[in-house]
């Protein structure tokens, strides 16, 4: 376990108690001495200790000039934290000139409570009674010139676990580099810190200014690097820089800096907005920033400790008071390893935007969530939301089914199709042997956009989105992670509406998980609902029309077909159980900006697979060749 510096979050209402016992010298019932009670001046001490003014107090003249500015060094590390200060009876000297007070401490440290009692000297000088001010009247022990200071005990966080207990984000060494101002011997910590920013390439004069405003002894941190990838030149650097120093460290990382960050987050120092925001957490602390880091946070992080120090301008603290932190619990996901590196190797070269994801159909574990480069960190693969284009011809085939055709069904496929004076051809290089009337298993293997729209009239009502809902589309529900499972419109605004959703345009949107679900579904010949975090209860939707074994059977031979006989030929020849497959572009933009999203969904033996490329030639060109490398490379894990 760690510490960190630990400052209030917040200022909080100081309570101030009624005193527990009276002035004590006299006997019980009987006659009290006469003049004033030192009770008095010890209630006023205490109430101007809890409210932090001391103006009210009466000193004794040796000690009043120096009191207020001493306890405002003494208490300036939990300043605003909350505290109680009650008085716990009095005791009058011999000859009743001095009397002893006792002074009870407690204070609030957020994690833990800190009690305990100090002594309080008090002297009788003419009518009134006096305090005679010392450290220890804060705390029993304290010095002078030592002051308390709080941080926080971290607690060992839990890691992020992948498929067979394979570690995701766990510890791993760093090298933290900074500058350290108890070692700065006198040299300038302005300078110092300037130095090391030009060295490791920081913006210097946000960096002064952390190291500049940082007490005495503390160790400002400018950067961290993975301890394997220290650059040398900072390694040598850092050494004639005064105070500046390399500390070896622990953080919890991934394997590598990019393995799957936008899906899992990153850890680390918790902002000024987190504390203001959450005044669980103060400066210093370690946290999930972003992604499952940060949703599960409170389950990760465990429970931290807290450390209490008397620290001395110079030398080393000493101990007061430690409550011990208690470890966090790891978080279980379904993430492979081999499987996620795999997918963001292949990524690691597109250009746009892009995604990968791999479902196992048989039990509906995400085993890949990758995502490109281009995505700019965001998480494209669960969350992303596009036109799945004719990928989406997998659930317009099941809506066709369901309206009683067949994969033998003859359908017209035309060069162009008109509906209500919008005109839908078919993607540039559609092969013209596979034009005029043909087979829908033909039309689904050559994804021809006419045939399909030519049966619009055979769908009622909300035949396309009961489809999607048996597959998987188009009805949210919580996994425990960030999840689109797409829009399907039940009422689309006209015939051309109605036209566009059935080749996977118009209102259709989908993530690419979903169109791994969407196949994986088919494969599985029943409804796959995707999960990833183990824990979390997911099930189908209410409303989700179950996949017959017929309507499964057929979708798979079409689907075959693709690969067989049309756009995913490509896919033909991987090794192992027979590949099922759907391509699909899906147009965006206007004029001489319109662009094309290229997809392809795959599925072979118990593993489905979705690739998004945002701009892409076609889904057989752009996408395929990724399906294609995943699929051989997951054949060989």
């Amino acid at each position: 376990m760690t510490t960190r510096p630990r400052a209030a979050a917040a200022t909080l209402t100081t309570l101030i108690l009624l005193p527990l016992a009276a002035c004590s010298g006299g006997d019980d019932g009987g006659d009290q001495p006469a003049g004033p009670d030192p009770q008095d001046a010890l209630t006023l001490l205490a109430s101007g200790l809890a409210a932090q003014d001391l103006s009210k107090v009466a000193l004794t003249p040796d000690t009043a000039t120096a009191a207020q500015a001493a306890y405002d060094a003494i208490d300036a590390q939990l300043d605003g934290n909350d505290r109680t200060v009650d008085t716990a009876g009095v005791e009058v000297g011999a000859g009743g000139g001095t009397a002893t007070g006792t002074l009870h401490w407690t204070w609030d440290l957020g994690v833990a409570t800190w009690e305990y009692d100090a002594p309080v000297d008090l002297t009788l000088a003419g009518d009134a009674w006096q305090v005679a001010w010392a450290p220890s009247v804060v705390e029993p022990s304290l010095q002078d010139g030592e002051a308390l200071d709080a941080s926080s005990v971290l607690a060992d966080r839990g890691d992020i676990l992948g498929a067979g207990g394979q570690p995701l984000i766990t510890e791993r060494a760093v090298a933290r580099v900074g500058v350290d101002k108890a070692q700065l011997d006198g040299a300038d910590p302005a300078a110092s810190a300037r130095a090391l920013a030009q060295l490791v390439g920081v913006d210097a004069k946000p960096y002064v200014k952390a190291v500049t405003g940082a007490g005495a002894q503390a160790f400002v941190e400018a950067i961290t690097f993975r301890q394997e990838e220290l650059p040398a030149a900072v390694s040598s650097g850092v050494e004639a820089i005064p105070g500046a120093r390399v500390i070896a460290a622990q953080l919890p990382l991934g394997p590598t800096k990019d393995f799957a960050a936008p899906l899992l987050g990153r850890v680390g120092e918790v902002t000024a907005e987190i504390v203001a925001e959450h005044p669980e957490y103060h400066p210093g602390d370690i946290a999930g920033l972003s992604g499952l880091e940060a949703r599960y946070d409170e389950r990760l992080r465990g429970t931290p400790g807290v450390l209490v120090q008397a620290v001395p301008a110079q030398g080393s603290p000493r101990e007061l008071f430690r409550t011990d932190a208690a470890p966090g619990d790891p978080l279980v996901l379904s993430l492979d390893v081999a499987l996620q590196t795999e997918a963001e190797d292949l990524l690691a070269g597109v250009g746009p935007a892009s995604a990968l994801v791999a479902v196992r159909p048989s039990t509906g574990e995400i085993l890949a969530a990758a995502n490109g480069p281009g995505t700019g960190g965001q998480n494209v693969a669960t969350f992303g939301q596009a036109a799945p284009g004719s990928t989406f011809k997998a659930v317009s085939s099941l809506a066709l089914l369901r309206a009683g055709l067949t994969p033998q069904t003859t359908v017209p496929c035309t060069p162009t199709i008109t509906v209500d004076g919008k005109e839908f051809k078919n993607y540039s290089d559609y092969p013209s042997s596979a034009l005029g009337d043909i087979p829908l298993r033909e039309a689904v293997a050559n994804s021809c956009n006419t045939a399909f729209i030519a049966q619009a009239g055979k769908l009622s009502g909300t035949g396309l989105f009961d489809a999607g809902v048996s597959l998987g589309i188009g009805l949210d529900h919580d996994l425990g992670f960030p999840a689109y499972f797409g829009k399907t419109d039940p009422d689309p605004s006209g015939a051309t509406g109605a036209a566009a959703q059935l080749i996977g345009q118009g209102t259709i949107l989908a993530s690419p998980m979903v169109m791994a679900t969407v196949i994986a579904s088919i494969q599985q010949g029943a409804l796959v609902v995707p999960r990833m975090v183990e824990g979390v209860d997911v099930s189908a939707p209410d409303g989700a029309q179950p996949l017959t074994a017929g309507e499964a059977k057929a979708l798979r031979s079409m689907l075959r077909a693709v690969v067989t006989d049309g756009s995913g030929r490509a896919l033909a020849d991987v090794p192992g159980p027979p590949v099922i497959a759907k391509t699909g572009t899906a147009e965006f933009g206007t004029g001489a900006d319109l662009q094309t999203h290229a997809w392809m969904i795959a599925a072979q033996g118990d593993l489905a697979v979705c690739v998004y490329v945002d701009v892409g030639a076609s889904g057989s060109g752009t996408a395929g060749p990724i399906v294609e490398a995943f699929l051989r490379a997951a054949g060989q894990a």
